[in-house]
């Protein structure tokens, strides 16, 4: 009878040191990391759909820039080629080599809708002009759910470092989560030149 009473005791004990120590906080927050990457992977096939029909549009304009298109091809097939799991997200070398390809895309296609506006057959074209609206919603789409994610690693990684729950984090191994980055801080913070006069 005594040794139930401990046992019971005991189990109690546990589930009480594990119910305040973060536990079902981890499994909670890692879920909605999880979900939240989802939701940007998701966007960024939105987008890698997207630019076969923005190619093939674009290839109709007969004196388009040709190395502009390649670049866009290859951008899109590297991008697409990256397998990616949710391992990934707790991999920090995968996941950035996964944004420089996602980054490698999006500069890819932001050069090919800057020289579209050298083609008024292209701007003209009313394919062009759906895919373009569409491409720049999905660009949006693609920053609230990066965003999204950044505020679940981030909430991740705060309980993930702070006390009681660090020593939690320690006990099962609960590493901090890597988040968006910038490539290039330098570039961004250089303002970008304006020449009305091409």
């Amino acid at each position: 009878m005594q040794r139930r009473f401990f046992q019971l005791l005991s189990m109690l004990t546990l589930a009480f040191a594990l119910s305040g120590c973060g536990y079902n906080d981890f499994q909670r927050l890692d879920e909605q990391s999880k979900a939240a990457w989802s939701e940007v992977l998701n966007q960024y096939q939105r987008r890698a759909d997207l630019v076969p029909n923005i190619v093939a549009t674009v290839k109709g304009e007969a004196q388009f820039e040709q190395d502009t298109l390649t670049k866009v091809v290859e951008a899109r097939a590297k991008a697409t080629s990256m397998q990616v799991t949710p391992e990934t997200l707790n991999n920090p070398e995968a996941f950035q080599k996964f944004q420089a390809a996602q980054g490698e895309l999006g500069s890819a296609l932001s050069r090919l809708m800057v020289v579209s506006e050298r083609y008024p057959d292209l701007k003209a074209n009313k394919g062009f002009s759906d895919l373009r609206v569409q491409l720049e919603g999905t660009e949006n789409r693609i920053t609230v759910a990066r965003n999204r994610f950044i505020e679940t690693v981030q909430e991740y990684n705060v309980l993930a470092r702070s006390f009681p729950t660090n020593i939690t984090a320690k006990i099962f191994s609960y590493a901090a989560k890597p988040s968006f980055t910038v490539q290039n801080e330098s570039t961004i913070s250089t303002p970008p030149v304006v020449d009305f006069k091409k």
